[in-house]
C-alpha cells in the first residue's frame, strides 16, 4: 500500500498581469461588504496598538521605529483569520468571526514560528537601521524630531536616500519569502515553513514587476494608514489582508488542478 505523503506536494506558480493587484484590491473589497464584522474588529485592534505604541514611544526614535517596523513585519501573520474568511467566502459560506477564532484555536505551530521568524527579521532591521543612523549621522538622532530635522530634511549629505535604499534591501527578502506563505500554510495543512517561503520565492520570481508593483500598494497603503492618525488602519488592515488571500490564489496553482484533476 502506498504510503500517505507528509507533506503537501509542491504547488505550482502561476504568471500574474501587471496589474493584477488592483484585481485584488477590488476582491478585497466584495470580502469587507460580504463578511464586515470581523475586518472592522481587526482594523480596530491594529489601529488600537499602533496608537498606543505612539504615545509609549513618542520622545525616543528608536522605540518607536522598533515598534512600528515590529508591528508591520508581524501584522500578515496577525490577519491569518482574514484569509480564513475570505476562504470561507469563496467556499460559499456566510462566515462571522469564529471563523478567525478557528484559526486560533488551532495551535498551529507553523504559524507562531512563522510569526517569530517575522518578529526576528524586524529587530534585525531595527538594529541595523539604529547601527547605520548612529554611525552615520553627523549629529544626535534621539527623538523622531530629530529624525526628522537631522536625516529627512538635512541637505548636507544623503543619508536619509541612503536608509530608505538599505531599508528596501532588507525588506524585499521578506517580502519574497512571505508573499503567500502565510495563506499556504493555512490552506495547505501539511506544507511546511520552508516549502512555504521557497513557493512565495517563486511567485516573486516568475512575476518580478507584478509583485513590485504590489509591494509599492502594500507600502502606500499602509503610509495613508499611519499618516491618517492611525486611522486609516481600520480600513487597510482588511483590505490588505483579504487582498493578500486572493493575491496568493491567482499565484499558487489549486491543489487539484496542479495533479491534473478539476477543482470542485
Amino acid at each position: 500500500m502506498p504510503q500517505t505523503p507528509s507533506h503537501t506536494p509542491d504547488p505550482v506558480v502561476r504568471q500574474v498581469t501587471l496589474l493584477q493587484p488592483l484585481q485584488w484590491l477590488g476582491l478585497a473589497w466584495r470580502d469587507m461588504e460580504r463578511a464586515p464584522l470581523p475586518g472592522v474588529l481587526h482594523g480596530l485592534v491594529f489601529t488600537a496598538v499602533a496608537a498606543v505604541a505612539l504615545l509609549a514611544a513618542r520622545q525616543h526614535f528608536w522605540l518607536l521605529a522598533g515598534a512600528f517596523s515590529g508591528f508591520l513585519l508581524v501584522a500578515p501573520i496577525l490577519a491569518t483569520g482574514l484569509y480564513a474568511i475570505s476562504r470561507a467566502l469563496e467556499q460559499g459560506k456566510r462566515p462571522g468571526f469564529g471563523a478567525v477564532v478557528a484559526v486560533w484555536q488551532s495551535g498551529d505551530r507553523r504559524l507562531v514560528g512563522f510569526g517569530l521568524l517575522l518578529a526576528l527579521a524586524g529587530t534585525g532591521w531595527v538594529l541595523t537601521s539604529a547601527a547605520a543612523i548612529t554611525l552615520l549621522s553627523p549629529r544626535a538622532v534621539l527623538t523622531p524630531m530629530d529624525f526628522i530635522r537631522e536625516v529627512m530634511l538635512a541637505s548636507d549629505h544623503w543619508l536619509f536616500e541612503a536608509w530608505l535604499l538599505l531599508g528596501g534591501l532588507l525588506a524585499a527578502p521578506v517580502f519574497a519569502s512571505s508573499v503567500v506563505a502565510i495563506p499556504l500554510l493555512l490552506d495547505h495543512p501539511k506544507a511546511t515553513i520552508r516549502q512555504a517561503v521557497l513557493v512565495s520565492w517563486r511567485c516573486v520570481l516568475a512575476n518580478p514587476v507584478a509583485m513590485a508593483f504590489w509591494a509599492t500598494l502594500i507600502m502606500l497603503f499602509t503610509l495613508l494608514g499611519l499618516g491618517s492618525l492611525m486611522l486609516g488602519l481600520i480600513l487597510v488592515t482588511p483590505m490588505l489582508a483579504h487582498a493578500s488571500w486572493h493575491a496568493y490564489r491567482d499565484l499558487v496553482e489549486p491543489a487539484a488542478t496542479a495533479a491534473g484533476g478539476r477543482q470542485p
